[in-house]
């Protein structure tokens, strides 16, 4: 059997999928520490100014963050993959059967 390589691209996608709250706080923490380091390097705005600004950015970021996972969750549900990853943990259909 010949296996296929996934792109880095791929890879990405797939742990986005699979660690969806992680990849959205990583995301966060990025942004958040990214603004704030912005802010400091212009020295003529106040210390709260920055704070402010920096968690406006960081939130920008998390709500965008969180708009692509539904996107992803969202093709997911329509491509039928979810389905295919749960599956293994439900018992088989005639297990189900109803006796009349």
């Amino acid at each position: 059997m010949a296996e296929t390589k996934k792109t880095s691209l791929e890879q990405v996608r797939h742990w986005v999928v699979e660690h969806k709250l992680r990849a959205v706080g990583c995301l966060w923490l990025s942004g958040i520490s990214g603004s704030i380091a912005y802010n400091w390097s212009r020295p003529n705005m106040k210390t709260s100014v920055k704070l402010i600004h920096a968690r406006l950015h960081a939130q920008a970021l998390t709500l965008a963050a969180l708009a692509g996972c539904a996107v992803v969750e969202y093709y997911d549900h329509k491509s039928g993959a979810k389905t295919e990853r749960y599956a293994k943990f439900l018992p088989p259909m005639e297990a189900h059967t109803q006796k009349d």
